[in-house]
Parts: C-alpha cells; structure tokens; sequence
C-alpha cells in the first residue's frame, strides 16, 4: 500500500511542477486567437491547430466525460474520463495514430495546458469559469467526427 501511495503522491507532484515548468518557461500567450469558438485557430510555430484529425470510422468515439471538484481556496481537481481514448505523452509531436494522443484544456477560451491522462489540477479558477477540453492527436489536430471536435465543457461552481 505504501508504494501506491508514494507513487500517486509522486505523479501528483511531477504533474504539477511541469505544469508550473511549462508555464513559467512559455510565459504569456500573446498573439494566440482566444476564441472559443469550435473552429478556432491557434497560430504556433511548431504545429497547427486549424486541421482536426477525423476519428477512425471503424471504431467508436469517445463520449467524453469531466470532473471537477474543489481543492483548496478556488484550485479545482479536474478528471477526463474518454473511453476508447489513449492517452500517449511518449508520441507528442508525432504522427497521427488512430485514437491516442493528449488533450488540451481551455479556460474561459483560453489554453492554458496539455493534459498527458486523465487527471489536471486547475488553480485559481473564477466562479462559473468554463472549462474546455479537447482530445488530440499526437500532431496537435483535433479530433473530430464528421467535422465537429470531440470536446466537452464543464462550467466551475
């Protein structure tokens, strides 16, 4: 039991300090299109948001649930459940492999992190922020069904 609990404790951390990593490493996201609209394009250097992948039509798409409950103060605890979804850190900036990749979250239309499984830690979230989060394949794309992004939004109490 010991080792499950020093495990658990030791991704909790790990998240954490690459999320405060990553953003203290990129700073703001000046010139980004905030929007929140389906079709919204993101403008980055190293991959392009504006392309969505389309799931496989042989298998099911994800019907995607979140979670959120509170932390401490306005922190909320944020859980992706997207079965038939793999999440695959290890491929990130790769090719387009059917069904796996990461997912992003938005707050109030704005992206503030990648999410590498099921579980985020989101901090200082206003009272009725919205919460968006995407799947997407390993090159960034979206993924979508018949045009439309596989998404959910969950509003903060």
């Amino acid at each position: 039991m010991r080792p499950l609990i020093l495990f658990l404790i030791g991704i909790v951390f790990g998240t954490a300090g690459g999320f405060l990593l990553a953003g203290g490493l990129h700073g703001p996201m000046d010139g980004h299109d905030r929007s929140t609209t389906e079709a919204a394009v993101h403008d980055h250097a190293s991959h392009d948001h504006s392309q969505l992948s389309e799931w496989p039509a042989n298998m099911p798409s994800p019907e995607i649930a979140l979670t959120l409950w509170p932390d401490a103060g306005r922190d909320m605890n944020l859980r992706v459940d997207a079965p038939g979804f793999t999440f695959t850190p290890e491929e990130v900036n790769g090719a387009v492999t059917p069904a796996t990749g990461h997912a992003h979250i938005y707050v109030n239309g704005e992206k503030i992190a990648r999410l590498y499984g099921p579980y985020a830690h989101l901090t200082a979230l206003p009272e009725g922020a919205e919460i968006r989060v995407t799947l997407n394949a390993n090159d960034h794309t979206e993924w979508a069904v018949d045009g439309v992004p596989l998404a959910a939004t969950i509003i903060a109490p």
